[in-house]
């Protein structure tokens, strides 16, 4: 319903399936990544190019199994939020973006993690005001 000052609310859809939805607007295919358990621990697995996944709820951990070489995962990060790792191991990141440390877990701000040649480029993609 439409309010006075002509604002459309959102009411019947949660954060995540807003971000899907626009993702396919957007015409970026993905497929939904289950968390391994309620905390939000999640692994990327498979072998070769993993495509696009949207995780399910705030991720705790993530991490880019052995045998992915490439993939993008966006994801808002849980409150208690611990990092993204690569084969289980420390990740390392694209130096002209953001890392682990600046991941910010308030479970609303989008974040994209892609993965090419053992390289994590990790971007926020909900604007963050800068410090």
């Amino acid at each position: 319903m439409i309010n006075n000052d002509r604002i459309v609310p959102i009411t019947r859809i949660d954060l995540l399936s807003l971000i899907g939805t626009v993702l396919g607007l957007n015409g970026t295919s993905y497929t939904v990544l289950e968390s391994l358990d309620v905390e939000g621990d999640f692994d990327l697995t498979g072998s070769g190019a993993a495509g696009n996944k949207l995780c399910a709820q705030p991720v705790k951990t993530l991490n880019f199994h052995t045998g992915v070489t490439s993939g993008t995962v966006y994801f808002v990060a849980a409150h208690d939020f611990e990092g993204i790792t690569y084969h289980e191991g420390p990740a390392t990141f694209n130096t002209s973006n953001i890392d682990n440390e600046d991941v910010v877990g308030d479970a609303a701000t989008l974040y994209k993690a892609a993965l090419s040649s053992g390289t994590i480029t990790l971007t926020a993609v909900t604007p963050v005001p800068a410090a």
